[in-house]
């Protein structure tokens, strides 16, 4: 039996380490908070912070682990590669790991290279950095941690008078104390979910997204198909595998980000070395294209055989995150109720918990997923639940 390490186990790290079980792989699991959901469904664990690279890899070494991998969550990407690199495991190379990690060096490499039609960007690291850059940059722009997950700390300046706070933010919210700005692009976002193996770059779907609106640009659900023209579909496709090349990602999953204009322009905006979150890999790839993505990352770790052909039958597939009504809950509907064969819900919604208000994925409750015979009705299901479960909720007063 090969024995496999997820670095982390959170809810969207436990959707891995249950798949892992199913193959047949002993399965450890590392997190520094002891009430982590994944625990309980690995056969071994050990609290480990996961940006701690040398702890990590000793608790690896110790166990002999035939493989290392992390989802959806970008502070195990350097763990996993260090680990895999120190260990000759399968793995994305180091230095591309630490290259990804930090956002203006990304934006920088992709502007070089041209490949995508992104404009040029600053990286902040001190407060002459922020007077340097508020007199050169066209306003409005994105200011967003140079490293970090989700939507934290990023916003969109439209003036001066802004643009030093928002650099200040920005950079506590980064491991890094740094902050990069980048041009603001006024397009529609979508996602677009790859994965390299055996010196291929498959790009297994792109996703139509919904998102909050300013200032806090975080994400409300996904889509596949993405109802994109097949012409356009294709020119991002040529974008993720140039992005891919120029960054030097020679293995594992990459999520990534962008910015459709009007005019045809795509603009990536964030790349992830690591599977997607908010279900994208453990629901929405397997259900949209009929692959099973989690058991290949899994396998791909250990150097088993994966398969990019469907295994299962495609569909059309639309999520909405639980971004609830703010309150602490005093009663929960049941669940089962809402249940079918086209309707999914995966939540972490418990009696006496408080709700917060919706700014970040981090305060989501969960995920609402539903399959219909077209994008648009899968959608239309799915937030109709999203809003039926809010209504039902019963808070305290």
């Amino acid at each position: 039996m090969k024995k496999v390490m997820v670095v982390g186990a959170g809810f969207l790290q436990s959707f891995v380490i249950k798949r892992a079980k199913e193959l047949g792989y002993y399965v450890y699991a590392i997190d520094m908070d002891p009430n982590a959901v994944g625990f309980k469904y690995a056969d071994e664990y050990e609290l480990i912070n996961i940006v701690d690279k040398e702890a990590a890899c000793a608790f690896a070494q110790e166990k002999q682990v035939d493989g290392v991998l992390t989802a959806a969550t970008d502070y195990g990407v350097l763990t996993v590669s260090y680990i895999a690199e120190k260990m000759n495991l399968h793995g994305i190379n180091f230095k591309s790991a630490q290259l990804i990690k930090n956002k203006y060096e990304v934006r920088h490499r992709l502007f070089e290279a041209g490949a995508d039609d992104t404009g040029l960007s600053y990286q902040i690291a001190n407060e002459d950095d922020i007077i340097i850059a508020s007199e050169k940059v066209e306003y409005p722009v994105m200011v967003k941690p140079c490293d970090g997950s989700g939507s934290r700390g990023a916003a969109r300046i439209d003036s001066v008078d802004d643009f030093a706070d928002a650099c200040r933010v920005a950079m506590s919210c980064s491991l890094t104390k740094k902050a990069t700005v980048e041009p603001f692009i006024d397009g529609i976002e979508y996602g677009v979910e790859s994965f390299v193996c055996n010196g291929e770059t498959h790009i297994l779907a792109v996703m139509k997204k919904w998102m909050t609106k300013p200032p806090y640009y975080a994400e409300l659900g996904h889509a596949v198909p993405s109802g994109l023209s097949v012409e356009i579909e294709n020119k991002i496709r040529g974008c993720v595998a140039k992005a891919i090349e120029v960054l030097g990602i020679n293995f594992g999953s990459v999520n990534m980000d962008l910015l459709l204009t009007e005019e045809g322009g795509v603009h990536i905006v964030d790349i992830g070395a690591r599977m997607g979150g908010n279900l994208i890999g453990s629901h929405i790839i397997p259900l949209g294209t009929g692959i099973d993505y989690i058991g290949n990352i899994i396998k791909a770790s250990v150097g088993d055989d994966v398969s990019f052909e469907p295994t299962t039958e495609k569909k059309c597939v639309a999520t909405r995150l639980l971004a609830l009504t703010p309150g602490k809950i005093k009663e929960l509907p049941d669940f089962d109720t809402y249940l079918n064969e086209n309707t999914f819900i995966e939540h972490h919604l418990e009696l006496g918990n408080t709700i917060n208000e919706y700014h970040t994925n981090l305060d989501g409750c969960g995920y609402v997923v539903c399959t219909a015979e077209n994008m648009e009705t899968a959608s239309k299901m799915a937030e109709t639940l999203k809003n039926r479960i809010d209504k039902e909720i019963v808070r305290e007063n």
